[in-house]
This record gives C-alpha cells, sequence and structure tokens, in this order.
C-alpha cells in the first residue's frame, strides 16, 4: 500500500529485532507532530512486519527481497537480481512518495531503499542499535548524512549518540504503577514470582532446554510462575501449560504482542543479548539475564549484553553456561537487594533512549 506523500520513508525488517525498532522510529516522529500517513514503512515480502505493519497506522510496502545467506545455500542465487528489482521499485516509490529523508535501521530488507534514496539524493539517516554495526548499515553508513547510535565510540561515521529507538508503549512502562493490573491482565496472581523468558522473534532452542529442566525440577513451586516466549516454530514442542493449581504456573506461548505488559508484570527477565531486547531492559529498569547468542555475527550480542553486565545493569550468562539458569533465577529470586539495585542501574543506562534525541535528529536532516 503507498500514499501519495511522505515525510520521511523507514526502512528495514525481516525479523522483530529491525522492525519494532523500525516502528519505534515512527512513532517518535509523530511524537514530533507528524501524521502517521506521512510516515511510510518499507520492508520484506518475507518479514515478520507483513505480520505487525498491518497492525499500525503507517502506511507501507513490501518488497521482494532477500539476505545474503554467510554458509552457502542456494537462496543466495536469488540475491542479486532481487535486490536489483527491489532497488529498481524502491526508486519508483520513493519518486512517489518524494520524502524529505530515508531512515535506515538495518537488516537487507533496508537495502533497496537505501540504494533508491543515493540514486534520487535523497538524505540517510543511519540508525544503529547494536554495539557492532551490522552489515547493511555499515554499508548504508557511508553515504548517509548522519548515524544515529545508541553507544558511545561508534565506529560509524558522522555518528551522534542518540539513544536506540523503543516503541512508545515500551517507554511508558511504570513497573511500580503498572505491576498489578499488568499481572492481572496476564493471568499471574501477585503473590508469585514471574519470570518472563523471551528467546527472540524466532524463539530459541537453548533457552527453550533450559526452562524446560527448570520447569522439571521445580515443578511443585507453588510460589513460582513462569511466562515464556518459545517461539512460534517451537511451539508443538513444548511444555504444556499449568495454572498453578498443584505448583508452578507456567504460560508457554508462541510470539508475544503484550510486552508492555510482561515488562510491568515480571519480576525477572531472561532473554536474549539482541540489541532490542538489551535497550528494553534498560528503559524498563526490569531485573535481568541475558544469554547471548553465541553463532550471532561476529558475537555482537555477547558486547550488547557486556554494555549492560559491565555496568552492573544485567546478569551475563555464557551460552555454555546455560544449564545453570535455574540457579541464577534462584539465587536473584532470594536477593530483592540484587535485583533492585540490577534493575536501577539499567534504568539510569536508559535515560539516552527516554531523551528523544533520534527523532530530533531524522527532522534535522529531513529539514536541513
Amino acid at each position: 500500500m503507498t500514499g501519495r506523500s511522505a515525510f520521511a520513508v523507514v526502512t528495514g525488517g525481516g525479523t522483530s529485532g529491525h522492525v519494532l525498532p523500525a516502528i519505534a522510529v515512527a512513532e517518535g516522529l509523530v511524537a514530533r507532530g507528524h501524521e502517521p500517513s506521512a510516515i511510510h514503512y518499507v520492508g520484506a515480502v518475507r518479514g515478520i512486519e507483513t505480520r505487525l505493519l498491518p497492525e499500525t497506522p503507517f502506511p507501507h510496502t513490501f518488497l521482494d527481497v532477500v539476505g545474503f545467506q554467510r554458509s552457502l545455500s542456494r537462496r543466495n542465487l536469488g540475491f542479486v537480481p532481487k535486490m536489483w528489482r527491489s532497488r529498481r521499485a524502491a526508486i519508483r516509490l520513493l519518486r512517489e512518495l518524494e520524502p524529505k529523508v530515508v531512515v535506515s535501521v538495518g537488516g537487507y530488507a533496508s537495502m533497496p531503499a537505501v540504494f533508491a534514496a543515493t540514486a534520487l539524493d535523497i538524505p540517510v539517516v543511519v540508525v544503529s542499535f547494536d554495539l557492532l554495526p551490522g552489515r547493511a548499515s555499515q554499508v548504508a553508513a557511508r553515504r548517509a548524512v548522519a548515524c544515529a547510535v545508541a553507544f558511545p565510540d561508534s565506529p560509524l561515521p558522522r555518528a551522534t549518540l542518540t539513544g536506540a529507538p523503543v516503541r512508545q508503549s515500551i517507554l511508558d512502562v511504570d513497573r511500580a504503577a503498572d505491576r498489578s493490573a499488568a499481572r492481572a491482565e496476564l493471568g499471574v496472581p501477585d503473590d508469585r514470582f514471574l519470570v518472563a523468558v523471551m528467546g527472540g522473534s524466532q524463539g530459541s532452542g537453548v533457552l527453550n532446554t533450559a526452562i524446560t529442566e527448570l520447569l522439571t525440577s521445580r515443578s511443585g513451586d507453588r510460589g513460582l510462575a513462569v511466562r515464556h516466549v518459545v517461539g512460534e516454530r517451537f511451539v508443538a514442542d513444548a511444555a504444556p501449560a499449568t495454572d498453578g493449581s498443584a505448583g508452578i504456573l507456567y504460560q508457554p506461548i508462541g510470539y508475544e504482542r503484550r510486552m508492555p505488559s510482561v515488562y510491568a508484570a515480571a519480576d525477572l527477565l531472561v532473554g536474549r543479548g539482541g540489541a532490542s531486547t538489551a535497550h528494553e531492559v534498560a528503559v524498563t529498569g526490569i531485573p535481568a539475564i541475558l544469554v547471548p547468542w553465541a553463532a550471532s555475527a561476529e558475537d555482537h550480542q555477547t558486547l550488547n549484553v557486556r554494555w549492560l553486565a559491565d555496568r552492573g545493569a544485567a546478569v551475563h550468562l555464557a551460552e555454555a553456561d546455560v544449564g545453570t539458569l535455574g540457579d541464577v533465577v534462584e539465587q536473584l529470586r532470594r536477593d530483592d537487594p540484587m535485583r533492585f539495585e540490577l534493575g536501577r542501574r539499567a534504568h539510569e543506562l536508559g535515560a539516552v533512549h527516554r531523551s528523544g534525541a533520534l527523532a530530533q535528529l531524522v527532522e534535522s536532516v529531513a529539514l536541513a
């Protein structure tokens, strides 16, 4: 779907780790006074954006583009022709929309619009929220007017520290004020210690196995609740839900659509080390155990987690040590002061993400 004109095109996608920040960028511009109809999203036909964007007020276009696989794959045969056709489609779209700026949040889905913007001399702003920028962001940054970055000392050129894009619904979370209502919404009693588990939009087999072991060892624990995003590909293999009447309360789900309530309700988060997770931990100030994906490109998830952990704002648990997850959860469950301190330090680090500086930078480029 397309609109007649746009103030900005926001592009990127494939996984929720790129789509949700893109939506957050769009929401930030709306908060600056721009109409949602003037913010156009460009993503990929095979990405999760095809499910998430129709739920938003933002017009959107999905292009037939695929990512380049690092390993040998037949999919790579289609990379160049699909990218070329998508670039041409993006050029036609940008000529129609005449945006004042193109904002790239990275990922393979961002490249056609970035290439089109370069061809049409439309300024590009790169938004980089990983400590180590992804390949698409590195390529786009070469000709970008500015790079909005979430960490100091970014290697990208023309970088401005703005904080990361975080959805408004997450920015609005007040863990103290919202706790009781969020628990009622999720069906979790106030007297249960609630552990929220997230393995990213695709789910994590590693975390799922560790949580299954935790459920087995603490099956009779009437004071514990676990809300577990197993990933839709793992739903059929997940442990069955339990209502807590005979012990632990367990809620396995494929994809979590109520993250603000989860952040408000949970006493502890167990997650991976993607940038979105790390920054949302900081914004909400939730105590967290983060297990970075060991096979992430250039181990960038470990860098994200260490940025928090080295400042006492999260617990870093290496994937090789995930078998001890149950013990670490139990330690934090018993140590209220430690959880409080983790949350306090995380919330302090999240101040830059709550500043609104990212939208201000995009607007300044667009209006220059």
